[in-house]
């Protein structure tokens, strides 16, 4: 849905009229009332700014490049209205209209419903660092950005208890958001760590839930992860879920964000599952980037394609493709329904030991090996179409089941895998021995005698050339 957007700007309280048109025309207006509000530079140290009421910020920023240092902010009051969700209206920090905040050490805590500690919208920019976040009611995201507003966060340390409350949140047309380092911690239901209508990029971060999925992407949008960690120990459903997750990527079909490829990247991070699938899509086309991950499940399928209650029946499965780069998946199996698909490709030492479709119920799977990658069955696999670089199928270890491309039983290698073992000797003692073994002291006189020597050598050779001459 299109939106033309005009902003008032006066004195707060500052008014925001949105008009949505597709084909009836209706008008809906969004007011920003702060309790503070900077409309201009403005730089600040050890300040509180708090707010009570419903529908109302503590800091509201509309114009302008300001830094607050060394702060305190809370907000309580609740509110029930969609325009604390997508606008912002009753959050503690708001930033938009092209406004620039930065936040250094502060404390920010909220109480109310619908709540979020920090907003940017419509082009604002939030700047935030050494900070911690804490908030406790529901609908009451950490750190979160709609209306192509943009946060950069270091060195956070959010914590949300209450329902629907990702610590790390964004909503309708989306936005950036990137975090480096510290903890993003959510406990409520329906609160993932990460829910993303945007592009989202977490650094070097803790990650966690203890009862939601640790990341769900919505439509086309993306999460990239780097050296950072996903826990997630997802105990209840909520909404129409189905399935225990712990990376979900989907279309909730509510407009919320457009129809597209929701992608999920992930780098030199850990993720561990401790309640149902690592891998959820449905309703959607999806990628799936992984690249010398840690990858811990022992409790469900390491990736699962599906329709769900989204979307339409019968045409609400996943299209999925996933990249394997120097990435070992020790076990998990894939399960793909009858309307859904994968396109897999392992590439630069990847493993991937578990069952692919065993169930033959797939519409289609392509599997492709490069010469260095291996797969190795735990259970018969069923393909449309495999592109192995290994002509003779050596690096399928068959490991007493089939691998069927298109209906056809495949051979492959018999011999039972060995995983490949890494030289882990500790060169550190002979390191020392070698170092501890040098003497300054020796390599002097070593010197000394050599130049005495040859200086011996001289004499003896120049006095028998001079006799020599005698002669």
């Amino acid at each position: 849905m299109n939106k033309v957007k005009s902003i008032i700007a006066t004195a707060a309280p500052v008014s925001l009229s949105l008009i949505a048109l597709p084909a009836l025309c209706f008008a809906a207006s969004v007011s920003y009332n702060g309790a503070t509000t900077l409309s201009t530079d403005t730089s600040v140290d050890g300040t509180s700014y708090a707010s009570s009421t419903g529908s109302q910020n503590a800091l509201l920023a509309t114009g302008g490049s300001s830094t607050i240092t060394n702060c305190k902010i809370s907000k309580a009051g609740d509110s029930s209205s969609e325009n604390a969700d997508f606008y912002g209206t009753n959050a503690a920090v708001l930033v938009y209209n092209g406004a620039s905040l930065d936040l250094n050490g502060c404390t920010i805590t909220t109480s109310g419903a619908h709540a979020n500690a920090v907003f940017a919208y419509s082009n604002g920019t939030i700047n935030i660092s050494d900070t911690k976040i804490t908030t406790s009611n529901n609908n009451s995201g950490g750190i979160m950005v709609a209306g192509g507003g943009t946060i950069n966060a270091n060195n956070l340390t959010v914590s949300t208890s209450g329902n629907s409350s990702a610590a790390i949140r964004s909503d309708r047309d989306g936005g950036t958001l990137v975090a480096n380092d510290g903890s993003y911690t959510t406990s409520g239901v329906g609160s993932p760590a990460i829910y993303s209508t945007a592009n989202i990029t977490v650094n070097d971060a803790a990650l966690t839930s203890s009862a939601s999925e640790g990341v769900v992407i919505e439509g086309a949008n993306s999460v990239t992860l780097n050296n950072s960690s996903v826990t997630d120990t997802n105990t209840t459903l909520n909404g129409n879920s189905e399935t225990y997750k712990n990376i979900f990527l989907y279309q909730s079909m509510s407009g919320d964000a457009s129809t597209g490829n929701a992608t999920f990247s992930a780098t030199e991070s850990s993720l561990t599952t401790n309640k149902g699938d690592t891998f959820f899509v449905t309703n959607t086309t999806a990628t799936i980037n992984l690249t010398n991950n840690t990858i811990l499940n022992s409790v469900g399928d390491f990736l699962r394609i599906q329709s769900g209650k989204w979307g339409t029946q019968g045409s609400n499965g996943g299209n999925v493709t996933l990249n394997l780069d120097n990435q070992k998946v020790s076990s998990g199996n894939i399960v793909v329904d009858k309307i859904s698909s994968l396109t897999m490709s392992l590439k630069n030492k990847s493993v991937f030991k578990g069952a692919i479709d065993n169930s033959n119920q797939a519409k289609k799977i392509s599997l492709n090996l490069s010469k260095d990658s291996t797969f190795v069955l735990t259970a018969d696999s069923y393909v449309d179409t495999l592109t192995n670089a290994i002509s003779d199928n050596s690096n399928i270890y068959l490991n007493g089941h089939m691998l069927y491309v298109n209906g056809t039983a495949i051979s492959g290698n018999t011999d039972t895998y060995t995983e490949p073992t890494t030289d882990t000797t500790d060169t550190t003692a002979t390191d020392t021995a070698q170092k501890s073994s040098f003497n300054p002291l020796a390599l002097i006189l070593c010197i000394a005698g050599g130049i005495l020597v040859a200086g011996v050598i001289a004499f003896f050779v120049i006095r028998k050339i001079k006799k020599g001459k005698k002669a």
